[in-house]
């Protein structure tokens, strides 16, 4: 959840460092921090708070030299202050770190009993300590990262400089990611492409126990037995536009309008007139589709959430039992594996800590393979896996999720009416599911435009504390998705519920202070919906309904707000509908004056458990 840059140059790498980091402050942004290796000696700059806070120190007095090593912290061991800041030192060795070691108190202790006083609270710190004492027992910089890496238990990923080899930063991995840019006399390492593309766009991705040590002019893997290994060359297709705001006032408004975009792009050469196309899970995935009698989907957070709309989707189409976990808590439990079922990871990074190490431990529970559905292309999940589908959402730097949710549920769609197909769904029902998710772009394009409407609608709840939101059948994960937004970025609280479920507990909270947001597109639910808002009505609640054309919603308006949304068809609904909640939750966050891009306590990519 951290983020970590590091350079080699023959020029001061100081400004590229600290322009790394803000590409990456969207993984945390607790406090940062830059040391740099100038003559024989280290120099750093730390402050609590975001990269600007760091950055003014460093114009103040700034960090001359060729090596260094910079990072944006997401807090785990330690509070958020100047002296758990990264880059830590210890003796002649600085090291930043994105993860957690778990068997850090004990190495902390033997450290302390041998006369080591630390300056932090964190686990980082021991790392540098560990390394510094065995540089001066006569190993060189790797020989002592490979040595202390073998001791570590839990995830890392970290870039280490030494006062005694001014020319090199050594890195390594696991569990965490790390990668290397590829330049002309200089070399880097970042923990993923966004903050190195303004530098080059040959990128080298490290596989999971790899040790790196980067120079001007030479780049060499080892493995943890110290053997050296081969990892292939990459050509990021990333642009420095695609991670800049644009005309945009933040980078989530940007997210939310390029939803359009980032959904054509992943149904193109996917989906055709009469079905999806061959092989876009893989060359090798007919055999595992074919075999396939259930699916176990597991996620987090807004992946969570897309795995629970596909589920309804799978269920009902293809006629296929599915099952959706929370990742943290599937990989801690003895799940029953059915025969012949599918597990399906979804992320938007790729290395979620919980779900990488769920598909890991799938390996040992005999399910038929693994389909990974991510927009990272070269993270650890999608290397692992047996099948993938990638969603072309491109750069989401908003910490909040928004293209990368509706392009999950793009892929997810794509997935559903495969396996639809496979197993004898009408062709004529099929082949029309397959023209509404071809309309999908376009009916999110006219869901854009109810902007200026929630704009006024979004004055409000700027005085709220509390809302509510109701949806049934496949809209319920999306009111979850909704509430998930508007507390992650508004800090308002927000819980969401199967609208059948508000007269057995939730009904108790509503009163003319609580607004109830209602997903209403039209359905076979529709009239039970109705039922569960008329109970909101005779309590006084503030209703708040979207609700498309043919819904037959106008008897409600009268004690709320109706806005009417084009849903393109009940297949896709659940992605239109979305879109609604996004901007509500945006402009919400707006008027509170809250930090909408970065909120507090979160951070984009969860890396660790």
């Amino acid at each position: 959840m951290c983020g970590i840059v590091a350079a080699v140059a023959q020029r001061d790498v100081a400004p590229l460092l600290i322009a790394g980091l803000k590409a990456l402050e969207y993984r945390g942004y607790d406090s940062s921090g830059v040391a740099v290796l100038d003559r024989g000696e280290i120099h750093r700059v730390r402050a609590k708070g975001k990269v600007r806070e760091m950055e003014a120190l460093y114009l103040a007095a700034p960090l001359t030299g060729g090596t260094g090593i910079a990072h944006t912290r997401w807090a785990t061991h330690g509070v958020p202050n100047e002296a758990n800041a990264h880059p830590h030192i210890a003796g002649r060795v600085s090291i930043v770190h994105n993860g957690i070691i778990e068997n850090y108190v004990r190495l902390r202790a033997e450290l302390q009993a041998g006369g080591h006083v630390f300056t932090s609270d964190t686990d980082t710190e021991v790392m540098a300590a560990l390394i510094d004492r065995r540089i001066g027992q006569g190993m060189h910089l790797r020989e002592a990262v490979l040595a202390t890496v073998r001791e570590l238990e839990g995830a890392y990923a970290i870039a280490v400089i030494s006062s005694d080899e001014p020319g090199l930063v050594v890195g390594a991995r696991r569990g965490a990611p790390l990668l290397v840019g590829l330049g002309i006399g200089e070399n880097f390492l970042g923990s993923d492409a966004q903050a190195l593309i303004q530098v080059t766009n040959k990128m080298l991705y490290l596989d999971e126990d790899d040790v790196v040590e980067i120079s001007r002019d030479s780049v060499q893997v080892f493995g943890l037995d110290g053997m050296p290994v081969e990892r292939a060359v990459h050509e990021s297709e990333l642009s420095t536009d695609a991670v800049e705001r644009g005309e945009y006032r933040h980078y989530m408004q940007k997210e939310i309008f390029e939803q359009p975009r980032a959904v054509a792009d992943t149904l193109e050469a996917r989906l055709g007139p009469h079905g999806v196309l061959p092989n876009i899970f893989g060359t090798d995935s007919d055999a595992l589709l074919r075999a396939t009698r259930g699916l176990h989907i597991i996620a987090c957070g807004t992946s969570y959430h897309a795995g629970m709309v596909a589920k309804y989707w799978i269920e009902e189409y293809a006629r296929l039992p599915v099952s959706v976990e929370v990742a943290s808590e599937f990989r801690y439990r003895d799940a029953v594996v059915p025969a012949d079922t599918l597990f399906v990871a979804i992320s938007q990074s790729g290395e979620t800590a919980d779900t990488l190490a769920a598909m890991r431990e799938s390996r040992q529970r005999g399910y038929l393979g693994t389909l990974v559905i991510c927009n990272s292309p070269e993270s650890s999940l999608v290397r692992e896996a047996d099948l993938k589908l990638m969603t072309r959402a491109g750069p989401e730097i908003g910490v909040a999720s928004t293209k990368a949710f509706t392009t999950q549920l793009a892929a997810l769609a794509l997935l559903t009416l495969e396996l639809a197909q496979r197993n004898g769904l009408d062709a004529q029902r099929h082949a029309a599911l397959c023209k509404e998710l071809q309309h999908l772009p376009r009916a999110i394009e006219e869901a854009l435009k109810l902007e200026p409407a929630i704009v006024d609608l979004a004055g409000e709840f700027i005085h709220r504390q509390h809302a509510l939101f109701l949806g049934r059948g496949v809209q319920y994960p999306v009111a979850l998705e909704g509430a998930l937004k508007l507390k992650e970025i508004s800090y308002i609280h927000a819980e969401a519920y199967p609208a059948g479920e508000l007269k057995h507990g939730p009904l108790a909270l509503v009163d003319e202070n609580m607004p109830v947001v209602a997903v209403a597109p039209n359905g076979p639910l529709l009239d039970k919906l109705k039922s569960n808002l008329q109970e909101v009505r005779a309590r006084g609640g503030r209703l708040i309904v979207f609700a498309d054309d043919s819904a037959g919603m106008d008897d409600m308006a009268d004690q709320g707000v109706m806005l009417r949304v084009e849903s393109g068809g009940m297949f896709i609904a659940p992605a239109v509908f979305t879109v609604p909640l996004q901007l509500l939750a945006y402009h919400v966050a707006v008027l509170r004056g809250t930090d909408v891009d970065q909120p507090r306590n979160l951070a984009k990519s969860v890396t660790v458990e």
